[in-house]
């Protein structure tokens, strides 16, 4: 495993996508050929960026990061590949989900290896002892809010407290932002105010990240997306812009959104009458403007960070997270 962070180009995007490529060349039997599809086609890689510009805020550098990088985008991948299970998503990163490919049980087995392997990546990654432990504590209390973020977000309603789906989002997303960052600072050292500055900076920029990736349905179609728009109707799950319209609505909205999330309507028609309601309420705008309002808190705390160069990449990472089309 550890072979695939030997080399890279010193462009920190480039020697990640480099360890992905080189891991799936890997010649094996199935188990292999499983793990090759879910690494396949790397995403944003925005949380390991995040690590390796957090390590260089406090000084360190990126090659001392990489391993901590990789283990991170591992966890979020094994998430992913549960994720679609538990959607009953095909499609994920434009390409057929594990699961689609290869079935259930393959699929559930692939997310846990991967998990298992993130361990591995950080212990032989040649970090010093000492810091071997807060790193892996901090990846794996993030997988484990994670988990409590997914069970917590199936209680979620048309007329759920915003405060809730604010708890289930700094749990299931902005945790591993957090998290991220944070390990990136411990490893080279940072300061306990630093570490927490940066964790500050990953829950803001996690949070900010999840609000637009609620607003996407509603502002791209589903081929630019890289997922099935229609997931999180299907799945009769109330996002950030659909709470907002349902709050801030007329009382036809709230009946549009109450009609959508009862379970009586084909996904297609649940998405069209959500997108009705979140569009003619002003939701949508409501919403993509909190996304852009953590996303300044978090790039608020990068002006105390001592190195200006990463603390200008942390920023362009935020920027991105509310600024894109998947």
């Amino acid at each position: 495993m550890i072979e695939t962070l030997g080399r890279g180009t010193g462009d920190p995007t480039a020697m990640i996508r480099d360890a992905f490529v080189r891991r799936c060349r890997r010649e094996g039997d199935r188990f292999d050929e499983l793990i090759r599809h879910a690494l396949a086609g790397p995403g944003k890689l925005v949380r390991p960026l995040a690590l390796i510009a957090s390590a260089e805020a406090v000084g360190g550098s990126v090659d001392s990061a990489l391993p901590a990088a990789i283990a991170v985008e591992y966890l979020h991948v094994a998430s992913l590949v549960h994720d679609d299970i538990i959607d009953g998503d095909d499609v994920r990163r434009g390409r057929p989900s594990v699961h689609a490919r290869y079935g259930t049980a393959d699929a559930i087995v692939t997310g846990d290896a991967l998990l298992f392997d993130l361990f591995v990546i950080v212990a032989e990654g040649g970090l010093p002892a000492d810091v071997v432990a807060p790193v892996v504590a901090e990846i794996a209390r993030a997988g484990n809010d994670l988990c409590r973020g997914q069970v917590l977000e199936s209680g979620l309603k048309h007329d759920s407290a915003l405060e809730d789906y604010l708890e289930v989002a700094g749990l299931k997303t902005a945790a591993l932002f957090r998290a991220a960052c944070r390990a990136g600072a411990l490893l080279d050292g940072g300061s306990a105010e630093q570490v927490d500055l940066l964790g500050s900076y990953g829950e803001h920029t996690g949070i900010a990240f999840q609000m637009y990736d609620d607003c996407l349905p509603y502002l791209a179609d589903s081929s630019r997306v890289g997922k099935p728009a229609v997931s999180d109707a299907a799945n009769l799950r109330p996002t950030w812009p659909v709470l907002l319209a349902y709050r801030d609505g007329e009382p036809k909205h709230r009946r549009l959104i109450e009609t959508a999330l009862s379970g009586a309507l084909p996904p297609e028609e649940t998405l069209r009458s959500l997108r009705v309601a979140v569009l003619a309420s002003g939701g949508l705008g409501s919403a993509c403007r909190s996304a852009r309002e953590h996303a300044g808190r978090a790039r608020a705390r990068l002006r105390e960070l001592p190195v200006a160069a990463a603390a200008t990449r942390l920023a362009g990472i935020t920027d991105r997270a509310v600024d894109r089309d998947r």
